[in-house]
């Protein structure tokens, strides 16, 4: 009789939390290697974290990846230079980013093993520098690349496992730039046009092939930041008239733009995105301050990650800069703290009255075998 009264109890608090149906955020914060920051890029599907922190008594970053749910931090090391950064992580946790190489201030693109361990240069399209951001689960990878005679930066892709880099072209203009990759080996970026008048977001075919302007949001130039599973991207764009560029998401394989708006300002940015099309990033707030949101599935609404959760001293999220399948978040601060979010969701109505008509069956069946035991 006790213990169904505590099950009760216990089922009645889970279903009628004093905020009712709100969810409960937590922050982690991710620390340094003994420096006065890091910063957070990219999270994977069992909650590793891929970014940079700084040492003790330097300002040099190395690059990172932690374990599970943010746990521990482990230095990925470098190239053989003073730096290195890690960009994008993969469901493996294998990282990619640049890092500079021995005795130079050059950054060459690299991949890891999985878990981060071993750092593998992948070299450049023939001109001195690259620079990753983005890998899949089969380890292709994209980002750009300085081509010969380093007259220009192309966007670039890789085969499996980081193997070999194909130079994906422009929109007509002499520049681009790789910032995501999904399953199919689609990627997004942005590109210069003809004349070089202006860049726009492009997305292409499985494994790279083709580009696709993606366009704009009235104004003459977008960027695209990330594409989930069904190539839904995310990036930002001009307005009309140039004065602002606000946050967008595209629908599947890239069809239509839709403003994601702001919080309250006149800017906004979108960094990640995940498979159900919640949507993370930056914008400016009343006053001009920058704060980090998140959206709800397909960009609809836009929340600034301060009023989930609060941080420490004074100190507040500026940026959210990935999300993955599960809803956590990566994002940085203004006192140069990078955190983990993570959300635990409060039970809904109908999984709380099943849970009461359980316990109610089995108050039913007690009292019948109190009656049975009296005859």
């Amino acid at each position: 009789m006790k213990l169904r009264n505590v099950l009760i109890a216990t089922a009645i608090a889970g279903c009628f939390p004093m905020a009712a149906h709100a969810d409960s955020w937590s922050a982690l914060d991710l620390g340094t290697f003994g420096g006065t920051s890091a910063t957070a890029f990219a999270v994977n599907a069992s909650g590793q974290v891929a970014g940079r922190s700084t040492y003790a008594g330097s300002f040099n970053n190395h690059a990172f990846i932690t374990g599970a749910d943010g746990a521990g931090k482990t230095d990925v090391g470098t190239l053989g230079g003073a730096e290195s950064s890690a960009v994008g992580i993969n469901t493996s946790g294998r990282l990619v980013g640049y890092a500079q190489l021995t005795g130079s201030g050059v950054d060459h693109a690299f991949i890891t093993g999985a878990n981060g361990v071993g750092m593998t240069d992948l070299g450049t399209l023939g001109g001195s520098h690259s620079f990753a951001s983005g890998i899949n689960a089969a380890g292709r990878v994209v980002g750009n690349a300085n081509v010969a005679g380093n007259t220009a930066q192309h966007a670039f892709i890789t085969g499996a496992n980081g193997v070999g880099m194909t130079d994906l072209g422009t929109l007509g203009g002499t520049q681009s730039l790789a910032s995501g990759i999904n399953a199919d080996g689609r990627v997004v970026g942005y590109a210069s046009m003809a004349g070089n008048s202006a860049q726009h977001a492009f997305i292409t075919g499985a494994n790279g092939v083709g580009m696709i302007d993606l366009g704009t949001l009235g104004g003459t130039q977008s960027f695209a930041s990330g594409i989930n599973a069904s190539a839904q991207v995310a990036g930002f764009a001009y307005i009309a008239g140039n004065a602002a560029y606000h946050a967008f998401i595209t629908g599947a394989n890239g069809v239509g733009m839709t403003d994601l708006g702001t919080l309250g300002g006149t800017f906004s940015r979108a960094f990640g995105i995940n498979a159900s099309g919640q949507v993370v990033g930056v914008s400016d707030v009343a006053g001009f301050e920058q704060h980090a949101f998140v959206t709800g599935a397909n960009g609809v609404g836009m929340i600034d990650l301060n009023s989930l959760v609060t941080l420490a001293g004074g100190d507040y999220l500026t940026s959210a800069t990935g999300v993955n399948d599960a809803g956590q978040i990566v994002a940085n601060s203004s006192m140069g703290h990078a955190y983990l979010l993570s959300v635990t969701a409060v039970p809904e109505p109908q999984s709380c009255a099943l849970m009461l008509a359980g316990l109610g069956l089995m108050g039913a069946a007690a009292r019948r075998r109190r009656a049975t035991s009296t005859c």
